[in-house]
């Protein structure tokens, strides 16, 4: 339960260190907000790999490992659509991967719910998914910049921080009691 918490106040931070970074460096040049469409989906993979190996391996753990796939198929492809297409090309494959996380965030939060704290994650999974479904879109108009992606980042940021913070100060159970 620790190692959970502890990994959600990672994920956090991380979260939360990406949004002050693209509104620190705004308007930022192309390169660098090329650089931090990339790297997002990248930690993504590596986080949800950590998680996995935390909680009894990647064969355990098959959204987590699908997830950690797909986070990283998406980085790379986010690389290339920003190379060729700029923001709205960044934009698009950004949109796409939030609706698949977030299916894939539900689909574990829904597995864990019995450890608590699982329902932020659940609700995050959900906002996640309805923020690609809209990302997709913009992208065939008016793609959205950085500054505008960042309060996707922020609310996931937001949700890790209150599932942490749940399993940090959840009452335990009395000894025999059935958890619910």
């Amino acid at each position: 339960m620790n190692s959970l918490r502890n990994f959600y106040f990672l994920r956090a931070g991380a979260a939360l260190l990406w949004v002050a970074l693209v509104f620190a460096s705004a308007p930022a040049p192309v390169l660098l907000a090329g650089a931090l469409l990339v790297v997002y989906p990248a930690w993504d993979a590596i986080a949800n790999m950590l998680d996995a190996l935390r909680s009894g391996g990647l064969q355990a753990n098959p959204g987590q490992k699908f997830n950690a796939v797909v986070s990283i198929v998406t980085a790379a492809c986010m690389a290339i659509a920003f190379a060729l297409h700029g923001n709205a090309g960044g934009v698009l494959v950004f949109g796409a991967w939030a609706l698949l996380a977030g299916l894939f965030q539900l689909a574990v939060g829904i597995r864990r719910r019995k450890l608590g704290g699982q329902v932020f994650m659940m609700i995050s999974g959900v906002q996640s998914a309805l923020a690609g479904v809209v990302f997709i879109v913009q992208a065939f108009g008016v793609a959205p910049g950085l500054r505008q992606l960042a309060p996707y980042a922020a609310f996931g940021g937001l949700y890790f921080l209150l599932s942490a913070l749940w399993l940090t100060f959840k009452k335990s159970s009395p000894a025999g009691a059935a958890v619910s």
